[in-house]
């Protein structure tokens, strides 16, 4: 297969991250991000365009022409599901010159649409109640939710009439739906290119945070099946896509919403050996494709993950070996990885320690002979800035006093090991 080079848009929303989680290590993307403000895509992405509008503003269409021009993008994959839409509107008019990975035109119409969805569902599969008006309503709490959204953007759990009415009178467009009190799970999905379903696997929503499953599991369960293959049956699906349920008073699972493109969270499933943007790219450039996922147990959790810009240039490294490299007799997986990311960048890496014991034995036993430019090992109790000899250099080391007179005498940056952090990209 051709390498083909591969434009995620806005790369900076959850969506965007694990498109990236999902194509970065692939020997066949050259990965591209874009965004349209300030965001972590561009501490995330090595290849980031800054400056493409927002998908509502005029100038969008030419300029993400312009950026598929100037790179030779092969294709797009939408991050936003307003994104989805537009993309998948152009791509139907002809003005986008790449494909979106996305499904058809009239599936991402639907879709977006959390009341055409209902409808469009409606006797086929379980879908909540919509009230007309909140004088039908008589059975609360009920739920108020945005027809177009995404997330948890504007939703709100209301106990009585007069508190619905509160909030509808600030936004009358806001749909009534009967309340489901039960678990929510979503469901992954991929359909091929003639439209057979090849994989479907649930997975309960355990916690939540600001829409986004931030704890989620694998889940078995009956009726997840059939709505998927409904679904898949009624609604022509392409590539990845997935579909939310939330259990009703009686136990039953109630459809809430379809998206057309990847979830934040299949993250899950990847790391279980489906990776769905993956296969998505290779049905494209005409390879069959198969979902074989893993059997063992797993569970996700997500929390927020930090990237770091810093105003600094080096081109060595010293680092301290006891309790930074090796603490309670194990690598540390951290800096390892950051001796490495310098190896990969053409960085020098030296070895500054006062081991007690002989060091080449001690880095032969964990399998790091020869990692280093150089090892330096001071055994008289000699101080560590006499041997640093660079100016463009950073030092690493777990004692405060060590990094103390480094930092006074040579002038350098200096690093503790849980700063290292820092340092990765």
């Amino acid at each position: 297969m051709k390498k083909v080079n591969v434009l995620v848009f806005p790369c900076g929303s959850e969506i965007g991250l694990e498109l990236h989680r999902s194509l970065r290590f692939s020997k066949e993307v050259k990965l591209f991000g874009g965004s349209s403000k300030s965001d972590h895509g561009e501490f995330v992405y090595e290849r980031h365009i800054s400056d493409i509008p927002f998908v509502s503003e005029p100038m969008f269409l030419s300029r993400i022409n312009q950026v598929i021009t100037e790179l030779n993008i092969d294709y797009i994959l939408p991050a936003h599901d307003s994104v989805v839409l537009q993309l998948a509107e152009s791509q139907h008019k002809g003005e986008l010159l790449c494909p979106v990975i996305t499904s058809p035109l009239e599936t991402c119409r639907i879709a977006r649409s959390k009341k055409q969805t209902m409808e469009f569902f409606k006797g086929i599969i379980r879908t909540p109640y919509v009230y007309k008006e909140i004088n039908q309503v008589t059975e609360f709490p009920v739920f108020l939710k945005p027809d177009v959204g995404q997330g948890s953007k504007g939703t709100v759990f209301v106990m009585s009439k007069e508190e619905a009415q509160f909030h509808l009178a600030y936004n009358q467009e806001l749909l009534i739906l009967e309340y489901l009190p039960g678990a929510e799970y979503t469901i992954d999905c991929y359909t091929d290119n003639v439209g057979d379903l090849i994989f479907y696997g649930g997975r309960q929503r355990c916690r939540i945070s600001n829409g986004i499953s931030v704890n989620t599991k694998p889940v078995v369960m009956d009726g997840i099946k059939d709505i998927a293959i409904t679904i898949n049956k009624h609604l022509n699906m392409r590539g990845m896509w997935f579909f939310q349920v939330k259990e009703t008073k009686d136990g039953d699972l109630a459809l809430m919403e379809i998206a057309p493109r990847m979830a934040g969270t299949m993250g899950m499933y990847r790391n279980l050996g489906v990776n769905f943007a993956l296969m998505n790219i290779y049905e494209l450039e005409g390879y069959k494709i198969k979902a074989m996922p893993n059997a063992f147990n797993i569970e996700m959790d997500r929390a927020l993950c930090s990237r770091f810009k810093l105003n600094i240039s080096y081109k060595v490294a010293y680092v301290d070996f006891d309790d930074c490299l090796l603490i309670d007799q194990k690598i540390n997986t951290y800096l390892i990885s950051f001796l490495y990311q310098c190896i990969n960048e053409g960085v020098q890496i030296n070895l500054l320690t006062r081991h007690a014991e002989e060091i080449h034995s001690s880095l032969a036993k964990y399998r790091m002979e020869g990692l280093f430019d150089s090892v330096i090992h001071l055994r008289n109790g000699e101080r560590k800035s006499q041997y640093i000899q660079h100016e463009e250099s950073i030092f690493i080391d777990d004692s405060f006093s060590e990094r103390a007179e480094v930092q006074s005498i040579c002038k350098i940056p200096v690093f503790a090991p849980d700063a290292v952090e820092s340092l990765l990209k």
